[in-house]
């Protein structure tokens, strides 16, 4: 059975060769172990193999591990995040990669506020239209950024969305494309903000996500099994 150093040295050679065919530059691609499950014994042996950049999904058990772990992981919350749980993360996380609602963003923005903090987000986009998931609907979005940019403790580093479920590659490459494409909407509209991040591609579907211009993936699955 391949260790987790085997399991992370095998992913980052995928993801560069993938890269490298694309004709982009591996350097432009990191990837985000998402710990969700995992005990804090294995993130510090991910750690111990250099890892930094690790995904929570859920408030409570991401509160209960990060304490026990090396103070300089940049952690990263990636599942739906309820309003009132806002004022539980704010100052604990690099990047929210989850931001789904106008709603949201306004309780970010007021407990950012209060702690005199700045915290860097991404929008989430409902790009596979699966009424179970979350995120905003694409025609929503501008008026949505609109707003966010009036406020003062929040910075838009760019996009979210997951693929559709099930193993349609086309399905799955088609809603990478539009999040792509709806990220130089923005970037042409608001050429203000930062839109250097496209969070998207899991386990199941990065290499799709690599070849259409993600620089950001999510993977659990694939590195802890």
């Amino acid at each position: 059975m391949a260790s987790l150093r085997e399991n992370i040295q095998k992913l980052r050679k995928e993801i560069s060769s993938v890269a490298v065919t694309s004709g982009r530059n591996p350097d432009e691609i990191r990837f985000i172990l998402v710990s969700k499950t995992v005990s804090t014994d294995t993130i510090k042996e991910a750690y111990d193999v250099g890892e930094r950049n690790f995904g929570e999904n859920r408030v409570q058990e991401f509160l209960a591990k990060k304490d026990d772990l090396p103070k300089d992981i940049r952690w990263h919350f990636i599942g739906h995040l309820q309003t009132n749980k806002v004022k539980e993360i704010i100052g604990c996380t690099a990047l929210i990669h989850s931001v789904d609602s106008l709603h949201l963003a306004k309780e970010i923005e007021k407990v950012s506020g209060k702690l005199n903090r700045i915290t860097e987000i991404l929008l989430q986009v409902n790009i596979s239209h699966e009424p179970e998931k979350f995120g905003f609907k694409e025609e929503a979005l501008e008026d949505a950024v609109s707003e966010i940019t009036r406020f003062g403790h929040i910075k838009i580093r760019g996009l979210m969305g997951m693929g559709p479920l099930g193993s349609d590659e086309k399905k799955i490459r088609d809603s990478f494309i539009s999040l792509r494409k709806l990220r130089e909407k923005m970037q042409f509209s608001f050429p203000d903000l930062d839109w250097s991040e496209l969070s998207m591609g899991m386990s199941g579907d990065y290499p799709i996500a690599v070849e259409e211009g993600a620089t950001m993936l999510r993977i659990g699955r694939r590195v802890f099994g």
